[in-house]
């Protein structure tokens, strides 16, 4: 991770998003960390990011693995040994086209 002061972020703010989608940027104030500066170099690192710190996806994965503690669900080993009698078993419906939904507006309707 590199340090960098506020000013210099401040002066050159381009050039520290790039650097940042290679390295984490740790922005100081007067000589202390005061936030960091996180780039993503593609739209799927701006997913993972946004997912990863998603607290409703965060409840849900604390839920599965209580579940999973509890004894409830299937491990990953069980899963593999079902899965190639579970492809045969299904019949190929070939590709399968997926609608997206409408963007939405700042009032809620698509448009």
């Amino acid at each position: 991770m590199r340090e960098v002061s506020l000013s210099e972020v401040k002066d050159d703010l381009s050039r520290y998003l790039r650097l940042a989608e290679k390295e984490g940027i740790v922005i100081t104030r007067h000589g202390r960390a005061a936030g960091v500066l996180i780039g993503f170099a593609s739209e799927e690192d701006w997913f993972d990011y946004r997912l990863e710190n998603d607290p409703r996806f965060l409840n849900r994965i604390a839920a599965a693995r209580a579940s999973l503690r509890a004894g409830r669900g299937i491990r990953f080993e069980e899963l593999e040994e079902e899965a190639p009698a579970n492809k045969a078993a299904a019949p190929d419906r070939g590709h399968v086209p997926v609608q997206k939904k409408r963007a939405r507006t700042r009032s809620g309707r698509g448009g």
